[in-house]
């Protein structure tokens, strides 16, 4: 992408009647609607209880994203423009592109000196819990 190119985005934790948690990353470009959703399940963890956050992702590989991030965004973005799956709009399944994002942001974080990457959320849903964000610590 070039530096023309804008996406607007959002994140929402959605609870579904009967159905797992999902986050969903909503991109807009030129009224293009793409969402990239993540779906709760065996050994994936879409956020919202505790001690997780709305927006953070992870597998039972140890592959951990927070949506939240312009990073983790771009990222995703990167990723899923690399495939062509935002040319048309529509739904795209985030775990596929989570391993190659995980990996594209960890080599970041260690290329960013004093920069410690947050801990991965834990992989399974507490129901009726409250989400708790801590901000990642850094050394001097």
């Amino acid at each position: 992408m070039d530096e023309r190119t804008v996406y607007l985005w959002t994140v929402r934790h959605w609870h579904g009647d009967g159905e797992p948690c999902r986050e969903t990353l909503s991109l807009n470009r030129d009224g293009i609607r793409t969402r990239i959703v993540f779906r709760s399940g065996e050994g994936r963890d879409a956020g919202g209880g505790y001690p997780g956050h709305s927006g953070g992702v992870s597998d039972a590989h140890g592959h951990y994203a927070n949506l939240n991030e312009p990073g983790v965004v771009r990222a995703l973005v990167d990723e899923a423009s690399r495939r062509g799956l935002l040319s048309g709009g529509g739904e795209v399944d985030g775990w596929e592109l989570l391993p190659a994002v995980a990996v594209s942001r960890a080599g970041a974080a260690t290329a960013t000196p004093g920069v410690q990457q947050a801990a991965p959320a834990p992989d399974r849903h507490q129901p009726g819990s409250r989400g708790r964000t801590e901000a990642p610590r850094t050394s001097a």
